[in-house]
């Protein structure tokens, strides 16, 4: 359907058809609707509104778009574009022009400041191809009790595909990095849900020294086809292992910092957790958050879907994925009587650094009836995922707790 909104924000006619058809009547009073608002009682699939996109994954926010994937579509050992899930703060553009689409890099800690073109990019610099995970910073938040106040992601948040581009140190040292640098920070094209353009969504960033990791990437491809519009087209950024939101999206300028970036969602209490442990429900002060940079291990069962029933037989081949921020994972295991024991998996190692790792095994029930199969990675520093919830946290972020699902056996 394209884009549903016209240009001052409302429902195009065209999209208002659709979603009457099905809702199944006519909206009375449509036109009466407030911008970049949809019916609540609809029922409508992300590929009505988001073309290209898988109609299992589940919306969690429209504005902004905010769609996560179910654990059992993410089998694939390298993501699609259409179950890769959406985490936007702002308005992705609305016009978008390649041919003159530019990208500045600028900054106190720049040599020089300078533009370029996506056909410069292509044509100035070597392109590389990583296989990079990519996980919101609050996944898993719809573990977490007290409730943490944002989108209530369950697993879904996290994907690992084949993203092409030049590396962000190719373009940073060709328009030159001072001794002084510290970090860089992004901007996008996206623009304020408010639609006030003197504000800004969303404008965060990394350390010089993950900037110049060789994974770090100006991307303009994702599995060797155009980025789709709500994953960043027509450029971004692609920062493996570390909180998705340092991917910047719609990718218009990046400033190389002589000091920590302190855009849009760097400050206060945005992609921060309390340096201590705190009790559930507890206030932090705001300056006892520190920056959230390498993400924990984790893993999930990607096959078979929660809920399988098993009949004429006691076993049953579970795979799924794990992942460890900067570092790999060592181990996987899996239990199906609640952590009492756990059977070791096999093991892949990762296409290249940052990526996900594949782990499967064959489980052998030793009778009819109910289970459940938990996931419980551990990284190369000996770190293993806790098996219930981890320490609370007020914006409800890292909950790496294993991943389970149901099964039954019947006779």
């Amino acid at each position: 359907m394209g884009d549903i909104w016209n240009r001052r924000g409302f429902l195009k006619k065209s999209a208002l058809t659709t979603i009457t058809s099905l809702i199944g009547a006519e909206i009375v009073f449509a036109r009466h609707l407030p911008k970049k608002v949809l019916p609540v009682m609809m029922e409508v699939s992300p590929d009505d509104l988001l073309p290209g996109k898988h109609p299992d994954l589940v919306i969690l926010n429209n504005k902004p778009w905010n769609v996560e994937t179910p654990a059992h579509l993410l089998n694939d050992s390298v993501t699609p574009a259409d179950k890769m899930f959406i985490r936007n703060n702002g308005n992705p553009p609305e016009e978008i022009n390649m041919s003159n689409w530019t990208l500045k890099i600028d900054g106190e800690s720049a040599l020089q400041t300078k533009e370029y073109t996506i056909a410069d990019l292509k044509s100035r610099f070597k392109h590389y191809s990583y296989q990079l995970t990519l996980e919101c910073g609050g996944n898993g938040r719809a573990g977490f009790y007290p409730p943490a106040s944002g989108n209530q992601w369950t697993e879904g948040a996290v994907s690992c595909g084949k993203w092409t581009g030049v590396r962000l140190k190719d373009v940073l040292n060709d328009a030159g990095v001072k001794q002084d640098a510290v970090y860089i920070g992004y901007k996008g094209a996206d623009t304020h849900l408010s639609g006030d353009i003197s504000k800004v969504p969303i404008s965060r960033g990394v350390p010089i020294s993950k900037a110049l990791e060789d994974e770090s990437l100006i991307a303009w491809s994702l599995n060797d086809e155009d980025i789709p519009l709500m994953n960043g087209f027509p450029l971004r950024l692609v920062i493996g292992g570390w909180p998705a939101s340092t991917s910047g999206k719609w990718l218009r300028s990046i400033s190389i910092r002589n000091v920590v970036h302190d855009g849009e969602k760097m400050t206060g209490t945005s992609y921060r957790v309390p340096k201590y442990p705190v009790q559930p429900g507890q206030k932090v002060p705001e300056e006892d958050f520190m920056i959230i940079e390498s993400m924990p291990v984790k893993s999930i069962v990607t096959y078979p879907k929660s809920g399988a029933i098993l009949k004429g037989t006691n076993k049953l081949k579970v795979n799924g994925h794990a992942w460890a921020g900067d570092l790999e994972v060592s181990k996987v295991q899996v239990s199906i009587d609640f952590g009492a024991t756990w059977l070791e998996c096999e093991l892949k190692s990762p296409v290249n650094r940052l990526a996900w790792q594949h782990w499967s095994c064959t489980i052998d029930f030793p009778q009819s009836g109910y289970y459940e199969v938990w996931a419980k990675a551990t990284d190369s520093n000996g770190v293993s995922q806790p098996m219930v919830i981890p320490g609370w946290n007020p914006k409800g972020y890292l909950n790496n707790s294993c991943h389970r699902i149901a099964v039954k056996v019947e006779s």
